[in-house]
């Protein structure tokens, strides 16, 4: 779970509400992540684990169908940060809010960068 101020320091950035919202999706469940896998450094916990820990929550193992979209929506944010581990040159479980910060704040800046200007034609 979030601190308060961790929560605090993610509305503070300037990214629009939308990946604002993203980043807290991230930040939950990489939280979720490390509590399942008892850490906060390595490697991800294995799908199986997830799985394992889901059925033991009894407000997620009550409805199939939201513990299924769960697993499937935790499986893509896993997805997600072994991603943004890799190019952060960290492990997955290591990640902090501020690597999740810096990374959203990177891809908005590459999405407003204007694009390259196209090479000039040939001569002739």
């Amino acid at each position: 779970m979030l601190s308060p101020d961790e929560l605090q320091e993610l509305e503070a950035t300037l990214q629009p509400t939308l990946e604002r919202h993203h980043l807290r999706l991230l930040a939950h469940g990489l939280r979720t992540l490390q509590d399942i896998g008892g850490r906060r450094d390595g490697e991800l916990p294995p799908e199986a684990a997830v799985a394992a820990w889901a059925a033991a929550q009894p407000l997620i193992a009550a409805d199939a169908g939201f513990e299924q979209a769960f697993l499937t929506q935790m499986g893509h944010v896993a997805t997600q940060l072994a991603a943004i581990a890799t190019a952060a040159g960290r492990e997955p479980l290591a990640l902090d809010l501020a690597d999740l910060i810096h990374w959203a704040t990177g891809e908005a800046d590459r999405r407003l960068r204007p694009p390259a200007a196209p090479p000039d034609p040939p001569p002739g």
